[in-house]
C-alpha cells in the first residue's frame, strides 16, 4: 500500500470549526484585513470582495470570492457588493482557464450548515476548475485530493493572471 503524505492537512484537522467567537474575526474577515496576501493564497482584491484560493480544495485552483463585510446570505449584498463578486468570479474564471486550462468549471455558494457551507456567517462563492476524469478513487474512496502543484504556486500564477487582465483593460 502506498502512502500519500499531506501534511497541510494537519491545520485544518487542529484548527477552530466553529463561527467566530464574539470579539473575534472570522477566518474570512481576518484574511480580507491582513495585507499578507501571499500567506493567505490572496489572489486578487477589489473595492468590496476579495478572491482567495481555498487552503484545503476541492480541485487544484479552488478559489473562492469573498466579501470583505460579514453578511451570511446574498440578501444582505448591496448592489455594488453583489455586481463586483459577480465579475470577480468571471476574472477568476478567465485566470483559471489561461492558467491551468480546466475543462469546465463548478461554481456556486453553499447557504447554510445544511447546504454545505463550512463559514456559515461569512458568505463566499467557489470557482471550481474541474477536467476530464478529475474524480478518481482518492476522492470517492480515501475522502483526499491530490493536488498537482503547491497553493503557493498557483496563487503565483493567478496573481500574474489576474494583473494581465488588468493591463489589458482599457
Amino acid at each position: 500500500m502506498e502512502v500519500l503524505h499531506a501534511p497541510w492537512r494537519i491545520d485544518y484537522i487542529l484548527g477552530p470549526k466553529g463561527p467566530a467567537q464574539p470579539g473575534n474575526a472570522s477566518l474570512f474577515e481576518s484574511i480580507g484585513q491582513s495585507n499578507d496576501d501571499v500567506a493567505n493564497h490572496v489572489v486578487g482584491r477589489g473595492k468590496t470582495c476579495y478572491a482567495v484560493l481555498n487552503t484545503y480544495p476541492y480541485n487544484g485552483g479552488h478559489i473562492m470570492v469573498v466579501p470583505y463585510r460579514l453578511v451570511p446570505d446574498l440578501e444582505q449584498l448591496t448592489d455594488a457588493e453583489m455586481l463586483e463578486i459577480m465579475q470577480w468570479l468571471r476574472r477568476c474564471q478567465r485566470a483559471l482557464r489561461s492558467v491551468m486550462r480546466p475543462d469546465g468549471f463548478n461554481i456556486g455558494v453553499n447557504l447554510g450548515r445544511v447546504a454545505g457551507a463550512g463559514i456559515v456567517e461569512h458568505l463566499h462563492l467557489h470557482v471550481v476548475p474541474r477536467w476530464i476524469g478529475d474524480s478518481n478513487f482518492m476522492p470517492v474512496i480515501a475522502g483526499t485530493s491530490v493536488l498537482p502543484e503547491a497553493l503557493r504556486e498557483t496563487a503565483a500564477k493567478l496573481r500574474a493572471a489576474l494583473a494581465a487582465q488588468d493591463q489589458s483593460q482599457p
